[in-house]
Order: C-alpha cells, then structure tokens, then sequence
C-alpha cells in the first residue's frame, strides 16, 4: 500500500509481485485519508512542540548506509513518506514542507501536492517545488528518480528503517539532526518515548496475553496476506501485551498469502488490520468471510482491531496514540 511504511512496503511490493499481475510498482492501491473507523483515537493531526528553536545551519549528517550529506537550508523541504512528514511536522517546522507522499494523511498536511505515490517518486514534481532538502527511506524510488534529484543538486538525507518500537527515537534524532534542530528533536523523542511507557504501564495487569494476527488486505486488488516476522508489527503487539500470532506460528516472512492453513495455524484470537482495508473487503461482515477467518477463534467472536493506514507502522510521535487504541480494543477500558 505504500510502503505503508518502511519495512510494510518493501515486504509488500515483493508480496505484490507474486501474487498479482500488473499491480506492481506502486504496492497496489494507495490509502485513503484516514476514516477513524474502529478507534482511530483521533489520529488525524499531529501535535507540533510548541518551541522548537530556529534550524542552525549547515549542518553535516550521514545518511542511511550511505555518504554524508551537507544541509544548506531547510526552507523548503520535501519528505517523501508520511512518516517523515509526521516527524517534521511534529517538531514544529510543517510550515517549511511544501509537498507530501500520498500517505502523509493528517490533517495538518493533507493540502500539500503530492509528488510521491506509495513511494514511486516523481522526481520532475520534486524538482519543480525547488527543494532545498530531500527526506527519504531507504526503500524510496526508483532508483533513477532518486538520482534525478540528487543530480540536480539537492541534498537527500536517507533515513533508516523503522521496524519497531526502539526506532522511534533515533528517527526522530535523524530528522531533526538534519533540519539543525537537534536539541528539539531529543525533546520530541523524549516526549514519545514517555507516551509510549505511560500506554503500557496502564495496561491492564489482569490481561491475558491475546494472540494477534496483522493482516494486510485490498480487496480491490484481492491482496490478502498475514503478517509473519519482519512485518513490522511484532513490536508493537508485544508492547501491547499481545502475542504477534503470524510469527509465533512459525511465518519467517514479513507476508505470506493468506491460506485457511495459515490462519488455523496462527490461532488469531484476535485480528488487527488497517481500516482501509478493513473496508475494503466491506468490513468485518466481508473479513469473515475470507477464506480461514471463520476458523479462527478471532473470526468466530468478530474480535477485529483495526487502526488508520497512514500511522499504524509509523514508529513515530504518534505510536502511543496507536498503541493506546490498541489497547483499548483489545481490553477494553478496564484498569
């Protein structure tokens, strides 16, 4: 779906690949804007600090398995997935981006153009917002339009991954470090970090340890797949308190198409999916009519958890408000 996030797109497009004809590229169909179904907890909008100091630059940071990179300016900045968008926004400097990827859905950006779809980059509409910084991931391209903008001359700072909860605070000390706010983005990293341990410690100490299962689904495309280790939700479902139900019954994929054997196997008590997709298989009527959802102990009580596509794989400052709607529907509001 996008790369819906880093690690999801890069599984996803090599998922795509295998399983359905001329929907590559761009990870079959692009997310929607968020439609809070099921809990979204008012993800929509992002929450800047309130004083995050003026950029001092140049400055002079490495990227991601690559050469260092010099940063002039940041007047005018470009990040190329809506995870980056977040953190730039949430630091307090969404007045300076002045473009989006199709998954930066919060509010705060949803007017910007898009220049990226799914992280298939235009780099002529990059190029045509004259850029004075570029954020990347690491799965961002092509490859050839990744050049293009580096060949213009315009710094790209690539970012790692994020697979997991313990990258939240060293994305957000990338981004920051490059836009010359560094002591900002310790503060916003601290902040998450202190949400996301205050989301866990109210968790329920009488819960049980519910096994979850991360299925990816468009309907529109009959994609249905489940997530397995490397998929990118492991970290959260534990943190949550949950057993990531894919992994645990031995899937050594980030995906694997969806089989009744899968999902027998895996024993989901309960699902977690994206809410597009959730409605794009028509909603929970539709999920349990997937081929082995039924058989499942999550599809036999309807037990689904589903949470806004543009900011449930994010690993950033909003991973406690997707942590805490987690909870919650997996628990309920009982303490």
């Amino acid at each position: 779906m996008q790369r819906l996030r880093t690690r999801l797109a890069g599984a996803l497009l090599s998922a795509l690949a295998l399983t359905l004809t001329g929907c590559g590229g761009s990870a079959g169909p692009a997310p929607a804007a968020a439609t809070g179904t099921n809990g979204s907890d008012g993800t929509d909008r992002v929450e800047p600090l309130a004083s995050p100091g003026k950029p001092r630059l140049p400055v002079t940071v490495r990227s991601f398995g690559g050469p260092r990179t010099t940063v002039e300016k940041a007047d005018r900045i470009v990040p190329l997935s809506g995870s980056l968008s977040e953190i730039v926004f949430t630091l307090g400097l969404g007045d300076r981006v002045v473009a989006r990827d199709i998954t930066a859905t919060f509010d705060q950006a949803r007017k910007l153009p898009v220049v990226t779809r799914n992280h298939d980059v235009s780099a002529e509409s990059v190029l045509s917002l004259r850029p004075d910084l570029v954020l990347a991931e690491s799965t961002t391209g092509p490859d050839e339009a990744m050049q293009q903008i580096r060949d213009a001359g315009v710094p790209v700072l690539v970012v790692a991954p994020a697979r997991g909860l313990a990258d939240v605070g060293p994305r957000i000390s990338a981004v920051a470090d490059a836009l010359g706010v560094p002591a900002a983005g310790k503060r916003l990293a601290q902040r998450s970090q202190d949400r996301i341990a205050a989301v866990r410690k109210a968790i329920p100490p009488h819960a049980d340890h519910p096994r979850v299962a991360f299925l990816y689904l468009r309907g529109s495309a009959s994609v249905y797949l489940i997530g397995g280790r490397g998929s990118g939700a492991t970290s959260l479902l534990e943190a949550a308190g949950a057993v990531d139900a894919g992994a645990e019954s031995g899937l050594d994929k980030d995906f694997t198409a969806i089989t009744t054997e899968a999902l027998v196997r895996a024993a989901p008590d309960a699902i977690l999916v994206m809410s597009k997709g959730l409605a794009s298989v028509g909603g929970t009527d539709g999920l349990v009519k997937i081929p082995g959802v039924a058989q499942t102990p999550a599809g036999d009580r309807r037990r689904v958890v589903s949470v806004e596509d543009g900011v449930l794989l994010n690993y950033g400052p909003r991973t406690d408000q997707v942590l805490r709607s987690l909870v919650r529907q997996l628990y309920g509001d009982a303490r």
